[in-house]
């Protein structure tokens, strides 16, 4: 009896250590998931782009460096942060919408964060893009309504949710459509190939309540992935103002929790599906189109304005969220009560019942430095549009990355927004010899089975070590990690390793 009141005493030390208050009900929590952004931000080291709420926030809570999406495409991203399953085992191997069709898994529902929330005791509400299928698998109570390109209009629609009377707290997932491309092109550039507008107003308009940023693209900073051009230039201005008005938005967002006496009961996680929407970062695993930003204010911390070197993904969002919520068993790795599922008819497939998470809650590191053993990520990526077959499965840690592009005999093949952006056209019609970053247009469509990056030292993924025979043995260690990583996540790509 003494020995079990000692263990709870050390119990209640540390978890105090973490939380200033373990509140009781659970507090609220919003995702709020961004559309194709990057880490690019001022609290991410960017002096051009003007991003003060987000930088607030960051000051107020724990800004993750190391965090990644698990597949640089919307739906199958969407699904594994609402599943902690990566794409590969619950189904939505591309998009869902039109003729795409892809979704996931009745089974799903068992460890889906919605339906898991709910359970928990959470009203949960979704606005925006939702993106992903079935609804039997990714309910919410509600669907509250709400421009995607008015990211201050979309807070404003939560109010009603903020201010509701109940002894429930709610569960807001916060989806804008911005930065993603879209909404025609600047036909005032000088030039053949006309730059995306990114949802931004054409003529220098401005989205209604919005104060719209305006960038001048002489003096926007423009990634090594990416060609150092005008039409880049210009691409990547109206991408800063998109993440602006996101920016904007955020801040009255917060603004609104405040005002309803919601921010101190609130964790508010801040993410994107993956990286920007330009040819070398979306639909690739590259480094570009994986990084997401990631800033967590949680009312309950002690510390504020953490960095936090933690190597975390997608995955881990949905354990996460439900340890929050009090209905994670962090032992099992899996939700404490995995909800029952409609089977499909006879003949069909419902998918397997999932065992456990493949990501696992980072609550409790969320107020270190440097936690150890958060050191390594899988990606895992097959299609975006349904004609975009290019199966690509990548294992990175605080050294080394690789890639398998297991359909590495045909060309890469484009998103077709990505295909037509001014970007890609301006270096594509000089040829294959043409520079495209630190590759060429060529080597960016034909790709070679492995490519093995030191991540420490070559970040930009320059110098693959694949090619290279002093780096056989390194590269067949790399091979069996992925290849671990793939039996462990049941990814049925794994039998390409035994034929083609």
């Amino acid at each position: 009896m003494i020995r079990l009141f000692i263990l709870t005493l050390i119990f209640i030390q540390s978890s105090s250590s973490l939380f200033a208050v373990q509140s009781s009900p659970p507090p609220n929590v919003i995702l709020f998931v961004t559309d194709d952004q990057s880490p690019v931000a001022g609290c991410y080291g960017n002096t051009v782009i003007k991003t003060p709420h987000l930088d607030a926030l960051a000051a107020e809570g724990v800004r993750f460096t190391q965090a990644f999406a698990t597949t640089a495409s919307c739906s199958a991203s969407r699904s594994v942060i609402l599943t902690g399953l990566h794409n590969h085992f619950n189904g939505q191997y591309g998009h869902t919408h039109a003729f795409h069709k892809f979704e996931s898994f009745p089974s799903m529902r068992a460890f889906a964060l919605p339906p898991q929330m709910a359970q928990s005791g959470y009203r949960t509400a979704q606005i925006a893009k939702l993106h992903v299928a079935p609804k039997s698998v990714f309910h919410f109570d509600q669907y509250l309504k709400g421009s995607a390109r008015n990211t201050r209009q979309m807070a404003d629609n939560c109010r009603d949710l903020f201010e509701e009377k109940s002894d429930k707290p709610f569960f807001l997932y916060f989806c804008p459509s911005d930065p993603h491309r879209g909404g025609g092109v600047d036909k005032t550039f000088d030039g053949p190939h006309k730059p995306d507008l990114f949802g931004n107003l054409p003529d220098k308009k401005s989205h209604p309540g919005v104060k719209e940023i305006f960038y001048d693209p002489a003096k926007v900073i423009v990634p090594p992935f990416l060609p150092d051009t005008p039409e880049s230039r210009a691409e990547i201005a109206n991408y800063y103002q998109s993440c602006s008005r996101i920016d904007d938005g955020l801040g009255h967002l917060v603004a609104l929790l405040k005002e309803t006496g919601q921010w101190e009961k609130t964790v508010l996680i801040f993410t994107a599906d993956h990286g920007m929407a330009f040819p070398g970062a979306k639909t690739t695993v590259y480094e570009a189109g994986l990084r997401v930003p990631f800033v967590v204010y949680d009312p309950r911390l002690k510390k504020r304005g953490l960095v936090n070197q933690a190597l975390i993904s997608h995955a881990d969002l949905t354990p996460t969220i439900l340890h929050i919520a009090g209905g994670y068993n962090a032992k099992r790795n899996a939700p404490i009560k995995p909800i029952s599922y409609e089977k499909v008819g006879a003949g069909e497939n419902s998918g397997k019942l999932p065992k456990r998470y493949h990501g696992r809650s980072w609550l409790p590191i969320l107020s270190e430095t440097n936690p150890k053993g958060w050191n390594s990520a899988v990606a895992s990526h097959t299609f975006h549009e349904i004609q975009m077959y290019y199966p690509m499965r990548s294992y990175r840690d605080r050294n080394y990355k690789i890639i398998w592009n297991i359909a590495h005999h045909q060309p890469y093949p484009f998103a077709s927004d990505l295909w037509v952006a001014a970007t890609w056209q301006a270096q594509w019609t000089k040829g294959k010899d043409a520079p495209y970053g630190k590759r060429t247009i060529d080597s960016y469509i034909h790709r070679p089975a492995f490519e093995l990056f030191d991540i420490s030292s070559d970040p930009n993924e320059t110098r693959n070590l694949a090619e290279m025979p002093e780096h056989a043995e390194l590269l067949k260690r790399y091979q069996e990690k992925l290849k671990s990583a793939q039996k462990e996540t049941g990814d049925p790509w794994i039998m390409k390793w035994r034929y083609e």
